[in-house]
């Protein structure tokens, strides 16, 4: 059996680069670790519904920068910016240290070929007891409308269709070169939570090399 790499971690400072975007030393280290966790953690419950695609974590000496990448950009702005003020006065709760945060909402341009807001839409389907076989090939088919994805893999493991025995699925389309550092692969893991157990999802978007 093959050892299985993450292809973001793969590809760290070649193609991909950090989310959290600073420097911390000794204990400052455990302490902006444990926060960004939490920010994390927080933005994805209490957003839950705006589709959060990513977080970025930038901090300088006396300023936090949070930026959050998401589907549904208007549920979190809420009317006339409250919703955003709302989240900020939360999110400082979260730090220990007295300093300026900054928030920034940015919107996901082509949510079909983002790999954890495609994972998320399957997560939703089989939660509402789509069949998994309807949900891959829909979800496929709208990821190769876009024009700059080359291909696409989407694999489902454990109790499919409430089965005893755990299996895997998946089906691909196109080319997902892995093993190549340049090509430019997006790539997430996301959960179904059913009434017969936990469904894994994961998906690989390959969106051609770069130069």
């Amino acid at each position: 059996m093959g050892q299985k790499v993450n292809p973001l971690s793969y590809r760290m400072g070649v193609t991909a680069t950090w989310k959290s975007k600073w420097y911390g030393k000794n204990e400052k280290y455990k302490e902006y670790l444990q926060e960004d966790h939490k920010i994390r953690e927080f933005v994805r419950e209490k957003l839950a519904k705006a589709a959060i695609a990513d977080i970025i974590i930038e901090r300088s000496v006396n300023k936090v920068s949070v930026i959050i990448f998401a589907g549904r950009p208007g549920i979190i702005i809420g009317r006339a910016g409250s919703g955003i003020e709302e989240i900020k006065k939360q999110l400082k709760t979260l730090l220990k240290a007295k300093t300026e945060l900054r928030l920034e909402i940015q919107e996901v341009k082509h949510p079909e070929a983002n790999a954890i807001l495609v994972g998320q839409n399957i997560a939703e389907q089989i939660e509402k007891r789509t069949a998994y076989r309807r949900a891959l090939k829909q979800a496929i088919e709208k990821v190769m409308q876009s024009k700059e994805v080359k291909g696409v893999k989407i694999m489902l493991s454990g109790r499919l269709d409430g089965n005893e025995i755990a299996r895997r699925e998946w089906l691909a389309k196109g080319k997902i070169p892995l093993q190549t550092l340049r090509s430019n692969i997006d790539f997430a893991r996301v959960n179904a939570y059913t009434t017969y157990g936990v469904i894994g999802i994961k998906i690989w978007i390959y969106k051609g090399e770069v130069v």
